[in-house]
């Protein structure tokens, strides 16, 4: 299941990609906000994080004005992994090398179209385990 969580700064952009999902028939699950009124992000980290973590197949994408208050916040649980992508590479690799579980995205520095490709990428890139689970493990124990 795919979870979705922003802030105000991320609301545009968040239900653009809603409204993709909605398109390609992909279920998602919506945590909010539901508004461009100021609201506090932790807040919706706090919901997202607790979907995602109720399957280990849900992946979250969070969206914020820069992506980095979500990202500092999602961080904060010890079973999240969440990168701040602003290109399909970087997608790509939080991924293979990260198995990250949430994408963060920056509603104010992408547009639809560049935000779709990034959150493409980053639901079929499969983690490649080797010595990227060993590091895995050592973020486990920080």
């Amino acid at each position: 299941m795919i979870i979705l969580a922003c802030d105000h700064a991320g609301y545009t952009l968040k239900e653009e990609i809603k409204e993709f999902f909605n398109k390609e028939n992909i279920t998602t699950i919506d945590v909010g906000t539901y508004s461009t009124e100021s609201v506090d992000y932790p807040d919706y980290v706090k919901a997202g994080n607790a979907k995602v973590l109720e399957n280990s197949n849900n992946i979250g994408i969070y969206f914020c004005g820069t992506g980095i208050g979500m990202s500092i916040a999602a961080n904060k649980n010890p079973k999240i992994r969440a990168a701040l992508c602003t290109t399909v590479g970087f997608a790509c690799l939080a991924r293979k090398h990260n198995d990250a579980n949430v994408l963060v995205l920056p509603g104010r520095y992408l547009n639809k179209t560049k935000a779709i490709r990034i959150i493409k990428e980053f639901l079929t890139t499969n983690f490649e385990g080797g010595r990227h689970l060993r590091r895995i493990r050592k973020l486990k124990e920080i």
